[in-house]
């Protein structure tokens, strides 16, 4: 195991329903085998209902939610895609506000697949670049940011890829990047 995330606890601010389990336990897993502590956020108290791809997954315990936390309780967030999941968060203001939140705190954010609808919403993405499922090329456009057709890529503390076959990509820089900490650059954006 390696040590990269000692010491560091990691945001997965996930809705109540409609996270693509991979890309929620494929990064958790990551976090914790670089030592790190990683916590879910949603909207609501309980469960949240994972789905692989549009049949139910599992169910998972929800550490917090987003009422109970504060940007400065993590050193990172992760958000998973799923098309659901995303769209629902981008309709929750206190959801939005506590994503905003690390972009303002210039703190490591990586999200994947339909995961970019909230960073949409939390208006943090001009003068940015990413890549996402290819359906939200446009939204990142015309939110003023640059989508690009790739594995991983990482673009001052903001980590993002396409998919769920890009996970191996992904949880690498996810972790790289979280070990860095803070970057400077990732509030320009905010």
């Amino acid at each position: 195991m390696s040590t990269q995330l000692q010491g560091k606890t990691v945001a997965f601010a996930v809705a109540t329903e409609g996270v693509e389990q991979v890309e929620l336990t494929e990064p958790w897993a990551a976090v914790q085998q670089a030592g790190g502590t990683p916590k879910l956020i949603s909207t609501k108290t309980g469960q949240v209902q994972a789905f692989n791809h549009l049949d139910k997954g599992e169910s998972f315990d929800v550490d917090a939610t987003f009422d109970d936390v504060s940007v400065d309780d993590f050193d990172g967030l992760v958000l998973p895609g799923g098309v659901a999941n995303p769209d629902q968060l981008r309709t929750d203001d206190q959801a939005v506000t506590f994503i905003r939140s690390f972009f303002d705190a210039a703190k490591p954010v990586a999200v994947i697949c339909h995961g970019p609808w909230t960073l949409v919403e939390a208006d943090v993405l001009r003068g940015r670049t990413l890549t996402s499922w290819p359906s939200l090329r446009t939204d990142i456009t015309n939110a003023g940011g640059t989508w690009v057709n790739e594995e991983v890529h990482v673009d001052t503390g903001l980590v993002s890829s396409r998919k769920p076959d890009d996970l191996p990509a992904f949880c690498a820089k996810m972790v790289e990047e979280i070990a860095e900490g803070e970057h400077s650059d990732q509030a320009r954006s905010a």
